[in-house]
């Protein structure tokens, strides 16, 4: 509760069986985990001896692990270290990065990266299993079989997002010194609309679906390893109309954005990818208000004031 009231953690919650399956071993000692091969190890547990596990990465010197079962049925062992930052390359260059639904990460030099999503046929088999699991018996060996399954195929998803976030942002922290994104509130952009009995909500359908789409984007994922990896190098900017403003001349207008991926500014003609536009902004650090003002100066897009002459 200490770390609740501090704002470090979420409230706590009461354990559920099939949710919080872990325990901690403390006390670890460095023979305690033998390597058997290129891709095995072992690891001692107390009561249960040497168990079996994937070596994946180098062990770190650890005091404790945790051994836990996710949803999906798969056993984990976590070795508790504080992994050391990556250091910039000292060059001074700066980089904006614009987090999307289409594009999931555009950059300010042009590049842009995808997120991984299940394949279509995945997609489809997800729909077929959520169906099954609407339909079957609550307690029934079939309704048990059934969610595995759909736990199993999330998992993968997930696995092949966080990847994605894991080395998108150690090839970022490496690459440049200074690293910009848009300061977004994912909680409050997901936030469902289907409102109540007395007043439902509008669009509640084509808001879930969006949700949905900017969950699996890898916005926060990507984020907070970020910060994880370059402390103190990540800046956060403000996005409000970094996709109206011309990267070239600095004119905002809602017309500039003439659609999803093509960005034509009404002022100087200048014409690109509106995500990369967005993510040249990013980096420059622009972000106006509603009429036009940086935090820098004051508003450029007010009309003409008439002057009060004193006679």
């Amino acid at each position: 509760m200490a770390n609740y009231f501090g704002g470090t953690h979420r409230k706590p919650t009461w354990r559920k069986a099939g949710r919080d399956e872990s325990f901690r071993i403390v006390a670890h000692r460095p023979d305690q985990v033998r390597r058997l091969n290129r891709h095995w190890g072992q690891v001692f547990i107390p009561k249960a001896g040497w168990v079996r596990f994937r070596w994946s990465r180098a062990i770190p010197e650890a005091r404790s692990f945790r051994v836990k079962l996710d949803r999906a049925d798969r056993w984990h062992v976590a070795f508790t270290a504080i992994p050391a930052p990556i250091t910039g390359p000292g060059t001074g260059k700066v980089i904006g990065v614009d987090r999307g639904v289409a594009v999931s990460a555009a950059l300010s030099t042009g590049e842009m990266f995808h997120c991984p999503h299940l394949s279509a046929h995945r997609q489809r088999r997800l729909q077929r299993l959520e169906r099954k699991f609407a339909q079957a018996k609550r307690g029934s060996n079939r309704r048990a079989q059934v969610k595995s399954a759909i736990a199993r195929l999330k998992a993968r998803s997930a696995d092949a997002r966080k990847d994605w976030a894991e080395k998108l942002s150690t090839d970022l922290a490496r690459r440049f010194d200074v690293i910009r994104v848009e300061d977004l509130r994912i909680r409050d952009m997901t936030r469902s609309v289907k409102g109540t009995t007395a007043e439902p909500g509008r669009g509640v359908r084509a808001k879930a679906g969006l949700n949905r789409q900017i969950l699996a984007s890898g916005w926060g994922t990507l984020a907070k390893r970020l910060e994880q990896k370059a402390p103190g190098r990540v800046q956060k900017v403000n996005a409000a109309y970094t996709s109206q403003r011309c990267s070239a001349c600095g004119h905002v207008a809602g017309e500039n954005r003439k659609s999803q991926a093509v960005f034509a500014c009404t002022s100087c003609g200048y014409a690109c990818n509106a995500d990369v536009n967005a993510a040249i902004n990013i980096a420059a650090g622009h972000a106006v208000t509603a009429r036009g003002g940086s935090s820098l100066g004051g508003p450029v897009n007010r009309e003409p004031q008439p002057t009060l002459l004193s006679v």
